[in-house]
């Protein structure tokens, strides 16, 4: 059965190091028992602050990044290099700082004028289901997500249809959020990950941490639909964490 855990951390500088100090850790611990790890990466100011903390540890060159597989769970339908695009800000911040293999390192696909967001979609399903050993997606080892104001995880929000899509990504058109057009990963493959840690910080998070953690109702809080197969966590600075119910 899936843990559920809690940590609060006093604001986001305590946050982003605290959890770049567990990510490193937990890769150095798999790396004992297993020949890969893969983590799956978000975007946002909180994930940023992870990103960098990790670049800056000094722990960092204890992992063996060679062994490190790295996919994201949404991802702005922009072009390549755009600021806007998780992948570029995942690589100024952490990703072109480490001795990473760039054929592990999966990016989805931008906008080049050729193709939809769909057939990005499609094309990252593919990918995944090359890593998958015969499924249509592999059991990812972290996922990580923040959590929108609104209740959205990666580019699911309330409310819209790629809620309910099928497969394991899809297109998104008309997101509430600019830009309008992203690739994201489906409820199906979110929910192929050992552990989901839900990253958040703000009090504007606070609502939506909250409504979370209570309901099935996917449609207004699309964060109740992702949890770990083996553990949730929640990393929350104090505000974040202020409506939450113990």
């Amino acid at each position: 059965m899936s843990e559920d855990s809690v940590s609060v951390y006093a604001d986001p500088e305590e946050l982003a190091e605290s959890v770049a100090a567990m990510l490193l850790a937990w890769l150095r611990e798999r790396q004992e028992s297993a020949a890969v790890a893969s983590i799956v990466l978000t975007g946002g100011s909180v994930a940023d602050r992870i990103h960098r903390a990790v670049a800056n540890s000094s722990d960092r060159d204890s992992v063996d990044w060679s062994s490190v597989h790295v996919w994201w769970g949404d991802e702005r339908f922009v072009a390549g290099g755009d600021g806007d695009r998780n992948e570029q800000q995942a690589r100024t911040a952490l990703l072109d700082r480490l001795p990473l293999d760039p054929a592990q390192v999966h990016v989805m696909p931008a906008d080049d004028g050729s193709l939809s967001a769909e057939e990005a979609a499609a094309g990252y399903a593919d990918e995944l289901a090359a890593a998958a050993n015969g499924a249509a997606c592999p059991v990812f080892d972290i996922l990580m997500l923040g959590v929108g104001e609104d209740g959205h995880v990666a580019s699911l929000f309330p409310g819209h249809p790629a809620l309910a899509a099928s497969g394991v990504a899809v297109g998104v058109h008309d997101s509430p959020k600019p830009p309008p057009d992203r690739v994201s990963l489906t409820f199906q493959a979110l929910n192929r990950a050992r552990e989901v840690w839900f990253v958040a910080a703000g009090e504007g998070k606070a609502v939506a941490v909250a409504g979370a953690h209570v309901g099935d109702d996917v449609a207004d809080v699309p964060a109740r639909g992702v949890r770990g197969l083996e553990r949730t966590r929640w990393l929350l600075d104090e505000a974040a964490a202020s409506q939450l119910v113990e």
